[in-house]
C-alpha cells in the first residue's frame, strides 16, 4: 500500500467519503488510489475554486467534512476565495493538495511554491507530510481538526513520492471534540438582560439558526418583549411553515444603525457583534449605538442549542405559545418583471424541504421576507463576500442531500465565476434549477459607487460595471453544457419554467431578463 492508498483509506474510514476534485500530475497517485478503495465518491469539477466551493455547500448540509483535490500552489490559490467563504461559515473542508517530490522542490521547477504560506490564511489548520509512512496519521489529523467546533478549513499537502513511496497502514480516526457547554454565568447574564425591561434583542447565527433554536429564542423573545433578528449573512437557515420567521440585521449601514438605534442590550446567540460590511467616509464601522451593552450567550463554537434551552428554562419560556409561521403561500405575480414581482412568486414557488442557494445579490433584496410563509425550507448564503459561491455551493448541497430539490437564485455577474458547475451538475445527475437573473451588470457595485462617495463619475468608472457589449448569452453557455432551460421575460413566464425547472429531474436553467 502507498502513502496515497494509506491516505484514502484513512479517509473513507473516518467518514469522508466525497472528493471534489481537479487533479494534475503530482495528484495521480491519489487519483489511482480511488480505484482501489471503496467508498470514496469522486466529483470532477472544471475549476478549483468550484471544489472549494461544493465541498462548502456540501459540508453545511451534510454536516461533515468533504475533501478536495487541488493541483499544487496555483491549484490552491484559485479555490482560495472560496476556502475564505468556508472560512466565514464555519465549514469543515479537507483539502489534500499536491506538491512536487521532497527531492525535487529544492530544484525550482516551475510550479514550485510556498504551498503552507498560501494555505495559512485561508485554513484553520496545514500540514505537509514529511514521507509516506506519516500520510495516514496526518489525514486522521486532518479530519479531527476539520470537525472541530465550530468546524474550519483543514490543508493536507501531499508530496508526490510521499504518495507513491509505501505507506503504513490506515490510521484510526480519534473523536472530534465536542461543542462546550457555556457557563452558568451566561446564562444568568442573558437572562438578566433579557428580564430588564429595557429594550433587547437576541442576533442569532450559526446553530441558533436550525429549527429547534429558532423555536427557543422565539419563545424567550415572546415571553421578555425581547426583539428577535439573524446577523446579515447566514451559513444556513430553517425557513417557511413550521419556522419561527425572523429577520436578518439590513446590510446598509443607515438601515442597519436605525435597525439596532434605542437597544440597551443584545444577547449574541451563536453570531458576533455587528459591524458594517466595508467602511464608507463618515460612517461607524460598528452598527450598535455606543452605549449598548453585548452579552454573549454562546459563541460559535459553543452548543448554541443547549444554552438556549438552559435560557428559555431559566426565564420559564418553555411553555410559551410558538411563533412558528403558518404555511400561506403567496400568489404568482404577472406582468413584468419586478424585484417585487419576483419575490411575491418565489413565495409561492419554493418547493416543500427545497434548499434556497441564494447568490441573487441586488436583484433578491426581497426574497428572504417574503419567503417566510413559504413551504419549509433551507436557506444557504455566501458569508465571505467573495462572489462566485452560489452555483459551485448548490452542487455540493445537491450531493450531500441527493433526495432534495436545490433552487439556486443566482446573479449573472457572480455565475461568470463560476459557470463551468453546470458542467458537472449534468455529469453528476444532479437536481438542481438555477434561476439566474440578468441585469448585464455589476448592479450592486453601482450602488456602492455612491454609497463610498466617488465623485465625477464617468464613462470609464461606469464601464467597469457594465456587462454589456457583448451580451453574454447564458442559456447558449448552459446548453453548450448540456443543461436545458429557457429566457423568460415576463411573470407569466418566469411562474411557467421555474415551476418546469422544480419539475425537471437534472439541471435546468431559467435566465430572467431584469432591469
Amino acid at each position: 500500500m502507498n502513502g496515497a492508498e494509506s491516505l484514502v483509506r484513512t479517509l473513507v474510514a473516518g467518514g469522508v467519503d466525497t472528493c471534489f476534485a481537479n487533479p494534475g500530475t503530482s495528484e495521480m497517485h491519489f487519483v489511482a488510489a480511488l480505484d482501489r478503495v471503496d467508498g470514496m465518491r469522486c466529483v470532477l469539477v472544471l475549476f478549483e475554486g468550484i471544489a472549494t466551493g461544493a465541498a462548502d455547500g456540501y459540508a453545511r448540509m451534510a454536516e461533515k467534512p468533504a475533501a478536495t483535490l487541488l493541483h499544487l500552489g496555483p491549484g490552491l490559490a484559485n479555490g482560495l476565495a472560496n476556502l475564505h467563504n468556508a472560512t466565514k461559515a464555519s465549514s469543515p473542508i479537507i483539502n489534500i493538495v499536491g506538491d512536487h517530490a521532497t527531492y525535487h522542490r529544492n530544484y525550482d521547477a516551475p510550479l514550485t511554491s510556498d504551498i503552507e504560506g498560501a494555505a495559512k490564511p485561508f485554513s484553520g489548520w496545514v500540514r505537509t507530510s514529511p514521507n509516506a509512512k506519516r500520510v495516514a496519521a496526518d489525514g486522521a489529523a486532518a479530519i479531527v481538526a476539520a470537525r472541530t467546533p465550530p468546524g474550519q478549513v483543514t490543508t493536507l499537502i501531499l508530496p508526490a513520492d510521499t504518495a507513491w513511496n509505501e505507506g503504513g497502514d490506515p490510521a484510526a480516526v480519534a473523536e472530534a471534540p465536542g461543542r462546550a457547554r457555556v457557563a452558568r454565568d451566561c446564562i444568568q447574564d442573558a437572562a438578566k438582560a433579557l428580564r430588564s425591561g429595557k429594550p433587547s434583542m437576541m442576533l442569532l447565527g450559526g446553530l441558533a439558526l436550525r429549527q429547534r433554536g429558532l423555536d427557543l429564542a422565539g419563545r424567550i423573545c415572546a415571553k421578555t418583549g425581547a426583539k428577535i433578528m439573524a446577523q446579515t449573512f447566514v451559513g444556513r437557515i430553517e425557513r417557511g411553515a413550521g419556522c419561527v420567521p425572523v429577520d436578518r440585521l439590513p446590510y446598509p449601514v443607515d438601515q442597519a444603525r436605525a435597525t439596532l438605534a434605542g437597544l440597551k442590550h443584545v444577547v449574541l446567540v451563536g453570531s458576533r457583534v455587528p459591524v458594517a460590511f466595508f467602511a464608507y467616509p463618515d460612517k461607524p464601522s460598528l452598527m450598535a449605538s455606543e452605549d449598548t451593552d453585548f452579552f454573549t450567550l454562546a459563541r460559535a463554537e459553543e452548543d448554541a442549542l443547549d444554552a438556549l434551552e438552559r435560557l428559555a428554562d431559566e426565564l420559564d419560556a418553555q411553555s410559551v405559545p410558538s411563533l412558528a409561521a403558518k404555511l400561506e403561500l403567496s400568489s404568482l405575480a404577472t406582468g413584468p418583471i419586478t424585484r417585487a414581482s419576483l419575490s411575491q412568486s418565489l413565495g409561492g414557488l419554493i418547493p416543500e424541504n427545497a434548499i434556497v442557494v441564494d447568490e441573487s445579490i441586488s436583484t433578491g433584496a426581497g426574497f428572504f421576507a417574503a419567503t417566510w410563509t413559504s413551504q419549509p425550507h433551507t436557506w444557504l448564503q455566501n458569508m465571505g463576500g467573495s462572489i462566485g459561491l452560489g452555483m459551485p455551493m448548490a452542487t455540493g448541497a445537491a450531493i450531500a442531500c441527493p433526495n432534495r430539490p436545490v433552487l439556486n437564485l443566482q446573479a449573472d455577474g457572480s455565475a461568470m465565476y463560476a459557470i463551468q458547475s453546470l458542467w458537472t451538475q449534468v455529469r453528476e445527475g444532479l437536481n438542481i434549477t438555477t434561476v439566474l437573473f440578468n441585469n448585464r451588470s455589476y448592479a450592486c457595485l453601482k450602488d456602492e459607487l455612491a454609497n463610498v462617495g466617488a465623485q465625477n463619475v464617468g464613462r470609464k468608472a461606469l464601464d467597469m460595471l457594465d456587462l454589456s457589449r457583448p451580451d453574454i448569452d447564458f442559456l447558449g453557455l448552459a446548453r453548450s453544457m448540456g443543461v436545458p432551460g429557457a429566457r423568460v421575460t415576463t411573470m407569466d413566464e418566469f411562474n411557467v419554467e421555474v415551476a418546469r425547472g422544480l419539475a425537471t429531474p437534472g439541471p435546468y436553467l431559467i435566465e430572467v431578463l431584469v432591469t
